[in-house]
């Protein structure tokens, strides 16, 4: 799909530019500001672009301007049930307000959040979930179908719309990738605003991942999707690192290394999973736009990983460096990690 998408702008970035932006949220009591502030730079430099904290009383929005002065990266209050929390957090800095419509109250609750946001330049995302639907729409629907998902956040565009704001962003979100994956291809027919992707209450982090990959990398490669969040039931920072290899394995440039490694077989000599777990681990720290292979055996690796910048290939005991399938040299078992990294640093 070559979606059009009325650009947003949060911040200095700008939603529907093409880029995927990816987002994470706080997970520390918002009574503990300092928590959160330590929290915030950790997910900033993991390489998180859009951080969402949730504001559940009248207290917590003194973890905007606490949040904003540890971090550059945009700032979204996640509002329910109460309104005049969106309109606290307004005043106080925040870049973005995420209300879910379905508890939010009066559509003059709405017009008051929006007229606000308008003054300030703030842009809203209208978050729908299986939870949230209005009850009205689950009587026709029956359940939190994706027709159901759509239908409300369609019918709290509109109503932005009325009341003259445009700075709109919609997640549409279930924990049923299918129904998921049909609701965002619904809405992107339906609306021409930026979409915020995620499965949600996914899982841990074996499994959220799973499903977050299935529902989120079907859609982006449809060509729908502009901010993606990869809910885990882990610590914040494991999302990024999700978020990123999902993104990285769409082939998307996200700067960070790509691994490719081959599942070994009998022919393998060497601990090629410990190696290969050590190797995807130490690449967190690596900013280059490169592939690296561990492969099992000098037989196959380096033959079928000819494209990689930089790989290893498992011998007895030893193993081998290879350079875009040209073999480098023989280094020990123990050493191969080292020799590895000394090569890439070279790149």
């Amino acid at each position: 799909m070559n979606r059009k998408v009325t650009p947003v702008t949060l911040k200095n970035l700008t939603l529907g530019d093409g880029h995927i932006y990816i987002q994470s949220m706080l997970n520390v009591p918002s009574t503990d500001i300092e928590g959160n502030v330590r929290q915030a730079v950790e997910l900033e430099k993991a390489g998180c672009e859009i951080l969402r904290v949730a504001i559940p009383d009248h207290a917590a929005v003194s973890l905007i301007p606490k949040i904003k002065e540890a971090v550059s990266i945009p700032l979204v209050a996640d509002i329910h049930f109460d309104y005049r929390l969106a309109l606290e957090s307004i005043d106080a800095g925040i870049d973005k307000i995420r209300i879910n419509p379905g508890n939010i109250g009066a559509d003059d609750h709405v017009r008051a959040v929006a007229n606000a946001c308008r003054e300030k330049g703030v842009p809203i995302r209208i978050g729908v979930n299986s939870g949230s639907v209005e009850r009205e729409i689950l009587a026709k629907y029956g359940a939190p179908t994706a027709e159901a998902l759509v239908e409300s956040g369609l019918y709290h565009m509109h109503l932005l719309e009325k009341y003259d704001f445009d700075q709109i962003v919609i997640s549409l979100k279930s924990s049923s990738v299918p129904t998921m994956v049909k609701a965002y291809r619904l809405l992107a027919e339906a609306c021409p605003y930026p979409l915020h992707l995620g499965v949600t209450e996914a899982g841990t982090e074996r499994m959220g991942l799973i499903k977050s990959a299935a529902g989120i990398g079907s859609l982006l490669m449809d060509g729908i999707g502009d901010t993606i969040r990869v809910s885990l039931t882990d610590a914040p920072v494991r999302e990024i690192y999700a978020a990123k290899d999902i993104l990285t394995a769409l082939g998307y440039d996200t700067g960070e290394p790509r691994l490719v490694s081959c599942p070994t077989c009998g022919r393998t000599r060497i601990d090629l999973i410990g190696l290969a777990k050590e190797v995807e681990e130490r690449l967190r720290g690596v900013n280059k736009n490169i592939t690296v292979a561990c492969m099992g055996c000098v037989v196959n690796g380096p033959g079928e990983a000819r494209e990689a910048d930089i790989g290893i290939a498992g011998g007895k005991g030893c193993g081998v460096l290879f350079k875009k399938g040209e073999i480098l040299r023989t280094v020990p078992e123990d050493r191969i990690v080292e020799e590895l990294f000394a090569e890439i640093e070279k790149l």
